[in-house]
């Protein structure tokens, strides 16, 4: 065990589950199950008590569920990040949905089989999640658009300025975004003028049926035609185009007209879809006229699409740490030299705006 654990509450009311994913845990060397529930009321009561960096949180469960409890927890205590137990259903990727729009950090995906058996594989997951979140600075409130120019945040010298008129106006805006990007899409979406008409793709880390649901609720909020993408569908301007689980999403032309192509390649980066192969994809098609945003989210994928992007003639944006909820794909993105600039994620949609030559 490491000087300083992880420290990690379970919030189940199966003490099968409980167990075994207190011991996997446990086994990693750097986090500590410090404490466990069996529900919401439970687990309020031992935050009183017991400090606490993660909790890992079931949504169904007797006396206070996890929809219930999370708002408390998050009201309370501000510094602890709370990851959802989700069932890959219709019904249980709805309410992680509704976690996520609620302030919940992610969501691991429980086991299907029965019992500790179906926990085996979902470990890797659970430790990675556990690491990236439990480690992350606290997120800082995001930062609102106002009339003055957005600070810029200093890139490695390898970066260079969009500020200057050298470069081609974007023809379409590619997303990367995984671990707290449901919440920073949206953010970023509902702020982006709307003048703004080229065609978007997003690669958001989800498994199918959230990502759906994922579209639904960005067209709901922000009020842009949004879908979950399928195979051939034409790259329309003005709409977001969101990848859909288990695929990865690439840009294709036919007879000079854009379309999307799904594939069920490798994975990249441990994740489908991913972004780097849209980011190539993208490159590959629209060259100089290609504007990404990285947004937060564990790991790098997405650092090795931007060089393609850059060296084509394309920008990048990476969302700042202080306003990530875990600062992996945009930092390895930043740190490789490779953003234009760096952004909280409340000025993302000015910049964008500004680049596009909309009124902002």
């Amino acid at each position: 065990m490491t000087a300083n654990p992880i420290r990690v509450m379970i919030v189940d009311d199966s003490a099968v589950v409980r167990g075994a994913i207190g011991r996997m845990l446990d086994a990693a060397g750097d986090i500590k199950v410090v404490t466990t529930a069996t529900n919401g009321q439970q687990a309020l009561e031992a935050l009183r008590h017991t400090v606490v960096d993660l909790v890992l949180l079931d949504v169904e469960m007797p006396v206070m569920d996890g929809i219930s409890v999370l708002p408390v927890i998050l009201e309370r205590y501000p510094a602890v990040r709370v990851v959802m137990q989700s069932s890959l259903t219709q019904e249980g990727a709805a309410i992680t949905m509704q976690a996520l729009s609620l302030g919940a950090a992610d969501f691991i995906a429980k086991p299907t089989a029965k019992g500790a058996a179906g926990l085996v594989t979902m470990e890797h997951d659970v430790i990675a999640k556990v690491r990236a979140i439990g480690r992350a600075t606290p997120r800082k409130p995001p930062t609102k658009p106002s009339g003055a120019s957005p600070s810029l945040v200093p890139a490695p010298t390898r970066a260079r300025s969009i500020i200057g008129g050298e470069a081609s106006e974007p023809r379409i805006f590619a997303i990367a975004s995984s671990t707290g990007g449901p919440n920073a899409l949206a953010e970023l979406l509902s702020h982006l003028p709307k003048e703004v008409g080229i065609p978007i793709v997003i690669t958001q880390h989800m498994p199918p049926v959230f990502t759906g649901l994922l579209a639904q609720r960005l067209a709901r909020d922000c009020g842009r035609a949004c879908v979950e993408a399928t195979q051939g569908m034409p790259l329309l301007a003005g709409r977001v185009h969101i990848a859909p689980g288990d695929f990865h999403m690439l840009v294709a032309t036919h007879e000079g007209a854009p379309f999307l192509r799904l594939t069920q390649t490798d994975p990249e980066n441990h994740c489908r879809p991913a972004a780097d192969p849209m980011l190539r994809s993208v490159a590959s098609v629209y060259g100089a006229g290609a504007l990404v945003a990285v947004l937060t989210g564990m790991g790098d994928d997405g650092r090795r699409g931007c060089e393609v992007i850059r060296e084509r003639g394309g920008r990048v944006i990476a969302q700042d740490e202080a306003t990530s909820v875990v600062w992996g794909m945009p930092g390895a993105v930043v740190n490789a030299g490779l953003a234009d600039l760096v952004l909280p994620i409340g000025q993302i949609a000015a910049k964008v705006g500004s680049l596009c030559g909309a009124t902002v």
